[in-house]
């Protein structure tokens, strides 16, 4: 079998900055000092009103083509859920603005916390059954479109930004077993309800109560924070014993853990739930955000630069979420 390894990340955030304090002036009633030591976020980025996924996902792109020869990629796939268009898919265009040769492979897919470990599993696979030898991974996601400026709760979680993945053949298999998981009876609980086929959007929607004096519409994203908290808890333990289980591996071999950086709260629960030490596990969106798929990447990018993990570090990835869908895997740096 051929193996494959992840070769070079990299991220980029738009210039916007939104602080807790500038939500603060808007609603001078939301403490923001609590949602900072609960969530764990201070600031995030957010894009402009003509910016789109795309540039972002064109500028994590650029930067990891600074290093990397682009006539080498022979496949593009792009993770969002806020695409350019509903069609064509936005990996063929971004496969355009990068000047990458036109026999290339390319599409979309939509998962949001969990599709950079979908996104893996898909390079892995296209490498190992020899369908391609070089694939950029793109994840980028503008959810502050989607929020509704009333919604201060979702407004203080969620940032924009995008990263950009280079997993190329190697000699060694260094991207092991992976874990899915998929469960659409919560799809009702992190939800955008209106402008697709089902519910076309409203050009005059109904203002609605998003519980403590948050709004949203009917085309704006609704979390049910309590019930995305309740899946969490009761899953992805069980999700961490069987990607162990399939790779052959106890908890005491994992050398680092990167989970999705949903908030701190649930964060330091489920370490705390699976007794890993705080020195092993990374959580830490204080400036940053919540930023759904990218947030496993970024947060490998940095562990890297920090060293925090080094070559030959075994290191569970795992993520969960919208869908509901979760995933995890190890990797070996």
């Amino acid at each position: 079998m051929i193996n494959s390894k992840i070769k070079f990340i990299e991220s980029f955030f738009p210039e916007k900055v939104l602080t807790n304090d500038m939500i603060s002036m808007e609603f001078p009633t939301w403490d923001s000092s609590k949602i900072e030591e609960k969530v764990g976020v201070k600031n995030r980025y957010v894009v402009q009103e003509n910016e789109t996924a795309l540039d972002l996902a064109y500028s994590a792109a650029s930067k990891i083509l600074e290093r990397y020869d682009k006539n080498k990629i022979d496949f593009v796939i792009l993770c969002t859920q806020s695409p350019e268009y509903i069609l064509p898919t936005t990996a063929c265009i971004l496969q355009a603005k990068l000047g990458l040769n036109k026999n290339v492979g390319a599409f979309d897919f939509n998962l949001g916390c969990s599709g950079y470990i979908y996104g893996l599993g898909i390079a892995k696979s296209l490498i190992n059954t020899n369908m391609a030898k070089s694939v950029l991974l793109v994840t980028s996601e503008t959810y502050t479109k989607h929020i509704n400026k009333l919604d201060f709760a979702n407004r203080s979680i969620f940032g924009d930004a995008a990263t950009a993945t280079i997993i190329e053949v190697d000699e060694n298999e260094c991207l092991h077993e992976f874990v899915y998981g998929t469960d659409g009876n919560g799809a009702c609980n992190l939800i955008i309800p209106n402008g697709g086929a089902r519910n076309i959007r409203e050009d005059d929607p109904v203002l609605l109560d998003a519980q403590n004096g948050n709004k949203r519409t009917e085309n704006d994203l609704f979390m049910n924070g309590p019930e995305i908290f309740n899946f969490t808890i009761t899953t992805i333990p069980k999700l961490i014993n069987d990607v162990l289980q399939k790779n052959n591996l106890e908890i005491s071999d994992i050398d680092y853990f990167i989970f999705h950086q949903a908030n701190k709260f649930m964060l330091d629960y489920l370490r705390k739930k699976m007794k890993v030490d705080s020195e092993k596990f990374y959580n830490n969106i204080l400036e940053i955000g919540n930023t759904v798929s990218s947030t496993i990447p970024i947060a490998l990018k940095e562990c890297l630069e920090d060293n925090k993990v080094k070559t030959g570090d075994k290191v569970l990835l795992c993520g969960f979420g919208v869908g509901y869908s979760w995933g995890a895997t190890v990797i070996t740096i």
